[in-house]
């Protein structure tokens, strides 16, 4: 038997360098994402709440954002930016219905795009949840004789627990609320934002009208799926119109109100006929499914998946308990989903993306504790990653 001398053993051949999908790239129309790592929106109730600067970023901001993108999330998602004064969920939130409030946004833009981030804005209305404290001063509704409160609207007369009883939004609230999306769109774009997100989860104004459990109307916009889903579609319609068609437009949707739905692999007649009781009810992810698809021919580009927010419910809160539902939009339709909730590891990311669970991650909570999360899972993945650390940080590196 001949035996190799492993001295002839090409030693100086290069290893093969590990592959990812969590920081693969991804382009979306003519935006390419450097990695999958993306960066949820939070609130942080920390614009000013009075006089002319109501709803302008502040330092707290630039700080927030800027660091994330130092620490290198592939897209920077702001936090519900209220497309009017009273969408706001408290009177300390971003906006974005006048010049000065996206003048600001504009130069904290500038400075994610130079470091290689991907600017986005999540565009909100929040409904009969608006008019609040921030959480850490109790999160409830305003006093009526507070004077930084406002009156809210909501698709009917029906409050959110014990906040406020919102009106039910006329004819021409409504008509207002889409000219006001289209508008802060606009703005948006003029301040350098290169994704655009229609807040439609969690409770706020949109996923209210979605939800029979927060929708009593009889007239258009209320009543079957048609009716419920139609003031959303009409607000993508409106952002699509004045959004350029090379930038992609994302939604982010609640998938479930998490009132007890049936599992989706008993295939008996009793599962049917609970899923029935259920849509007529309260807001599923069979609904979820079938709007993500209609949302695919009004140029919407991903939807980005949450849940819960809209009605009291017990949610089993654990690691990666919103990505099946990103998976099943993934699965069932055409259009691509990013995941949320509870995604604290690096190889916990990778394998969501690599299993083709979601096109994406969002991190909220981990990117608050470590924002620079991104660089250090690209370490332990064993990955060169985009953007580049910025050469003030290269020596640690």
């Amino acid at each position: 038997m001949e035996i190799t001398d492993v001295t002839d053993v090409d030693t100086d051949k290069p290893e093969e360098p590990p592959v990812s999908a969590l920081f693969e790239p991804l382009t979306l129309r003519n935006v390419t994402f450097p990695n999958r790592v993306w960066m949820a929106p939070m609130c942080q109730y920390s614009a000013d709440d009075s006089g002319e600067h109501v709803g302008v970023a502040a330092d707290w901001h630039r700080t927030h954002l800027v660091s994330r993108a130092v620490g290198g999330a592939g897209l920077i998602i702001t936090e519900a930016t209220a497309v009017s004064p009273e969408g706001r969920i408290s009177p300390s939130d971003l906006g974005i219905w006048n010049d000065a409030q996206a003048d600001a946004l504009a130069k904290i833009v500038a400075e994610i795009s130079a470091l290689g981030t991907v600017p986005g804005i999540q565009l909100a209305h929040a409904g009969r949840k608006a008019s609040t404290a921030a959480p850490w001063l109790g999160g409830k509704s305003l006093p009526s004789d507070d004077p930084r409160s406002w009156e809210t609207v909501g698709p009917s007369a029906v409050a959110f627990g014990d906040y406020a009883t919102p009106r039910e939004a006329t004819a021409a609230d409504i008509t207002k609320i889409v000219d006001d999306f289209r508008t802060a769109a606009q703005r948006a774009l003029k301040a350098g934002f290169q994704v655009a997100e229609i807040h439609g989860a969690h409770g706020y104004l949109l996923h209210q009208f979605l939800s029979p459990a927060s929708n009593t109307r009889t007239d258009v916009y209320g009543g079957d799926f048609a009716g419920r889903t139609r003031l959303l579609i009409e607000v993508v319609d409106a952002v699509r119109e004045v959004w350029p068609a090379e930038l992609p437009v994302f939604v982010r949707l609640s998938a479930t109100d998490w009132l007890d739905e049936p599992d989706s692999s008993d295939p008996t007649a009793d599962r049917a006929e609970r899923t029935a009781e259920l849509e007529a009810a309260s807001w599923t992810s069979g609904q979820t499914v079938a709007l993500s698809q209609i949302l695919t021919e009004h140029g919407v580009d991903l939807v980005d998946t949450s849940t819960g927010g809209n009605v009291r419910a017990s949610i089993p809160v654990g690691p990666s308990y919103q990505v099946p539902f990103a998976r099943r939009i993934q699965n069932e339709t055409t259009m691509p989903a990013a995941a949320v909730g509870m995604i604290t590891e690096p190889k916990q990311a990778e394998d969501i993306v690599s299993l083709g669970e979601a096109t994406a991650v969002l991190l909220a909570r981990e990117l608050l504790r470590d924002p620079y999360w991104p660089r250090r899972a690209a370490r332990e993945l064993g990955v060169e990653m985009i953007p580049a650390v910025a050469p003030q940080y290269e020596r640690a590196y």
